[in-house]
């Protein structure tokens, strides 16, 4: 059998101890990591975990569960997939944090993996993936590392919660059918949803702002039934680098709080070109907040009308 091992490392601008933690907290992953969508920790032990990954991997979203082993006296991460997603028969590999100053450090991110039956086709598909999305994680976090104080007053998060008559599969089933929003919702204009795994999907939709005009996106949603709906959009608005988020749906006394969450990085290169000279970061910040919560109020509010007619 064939086990291909490469490696690929880059300098970052930071203490190593600060990044080893970032690699550390599988939370930050969505954000800092463009290919990865939803990171779920399974299980915790001391100096262990197991965590599922959802990814995009040469633009096809793949979902796999690793056992990771975690160091932080010698800042060294191992980890190796226990369940993978073919074309992969195995994977694993290390993250190293080294120290080079107090203010610089390097980081090596190894791998070694095979291909179900050999294949070399599979092999070849691997090898790309695991190339590009490696230079992508370590451009990344050396950026967010790097910009991590400049980047404060650009990110930011924010939930809205409606509270609804009703059964959380109701709710959870109107947020999940988003292949029927066109019909369901007037701010969507036209959308696309694609299920080829369970629990992973992918949607495009056009949806239109108050304006008037239109805009497309493209995210990956992992699903929870009936609980959790967790996103990240790769095709964005001009206004931001970065939109993640998630919708719950919680039981109370009085029925369920929907809620859905986000977590924005603007662009601020396209402040200007979008809201006109002399507009703000605050401009920015409350423009997308405003657009991004009232097209999810008006989600729930829908939601909320179906759920209490279907009691």
């Amino acid at each position: 059998m064939t086990t291909r091992q490469v490696e690929h490392e880059i300098t970052v601008g930071a203490p190593a101890a600060a990044v080893y933690r970032l690699i550390a907290e599988v939370e930050n992953w969505p954000r800092i990591f463009p290919p990865t969508v939803y990171v779920d920790r399974l299980e915790r032990g001391v100096g262990d975990e197991r965590i599922r990954i959802w990814a995009t991997a040469n633009g096809t979203a793949k979902q796999w569960t690793s056992y990771r082993t975690l160091d932080p006296q010698k800042m060294r991460i191992t980890f190796r997939q226990e369940v993978s997603s073919p074309p992969v028969a195995a994977m694993g590999g290390t993250w190293i944090v080294e120290s080079l100053s107090d203010s610089e450090s390097r980081v090596r991110l190894l791998h070694d993996y095979r291909a179900i039956d050999d294949d070399p086709e599979g092999l070849q598909w691997i090898d790309e993936a695991v190339d590009r999305n490696s230079r992508t994680e370590l451009a990344s976090l050396k950026q967010n590392v790097e910009l991590a104080r400049a980047t404060e007053e650009v990110t930011f998060s924010f939930e809205d919660t409606v509270q609804i008559d009703g059964r959380a599969r109701d709710v959870y089933d109107f947020i999940n059918e988003a292949g029927l929003w066109a019909q369901r919702l007037p701010h969507v204009a036209s959308v696309r949803l694609e299920e080829d795994t369970p629990g992973l999907q992918a949607l495009e939709m056009e949806t239109r702002a108050k304006d008037g005009s239109t805009h497309t996106t493209k995210s990956y949603r992992v699903t929870f039934p009936h609980h959790r709906i967790a996103y990240k959009q790769v095709t964005l608005p001009a206004l931001m680098t970065l939109h993640t988020g998630y919708w719950t749906f919680a039981e109370n006394e009085r029925g369920i709080a929907a809620s859905s969450q986000h977590t924005v990085v603007l662009n601020t290169d396209n402040i200007t070109k979008v809201l006109g000279a002399g507009a703000s970061v605050a401009d920015a910040r409350e423009y997308v907040r405003n657009a991004l919560s009232t097209n999810s109020r008006a989600t729930l509010g829908h939601a909320k009308d179906y759920a209490e007619s279907r009691r």
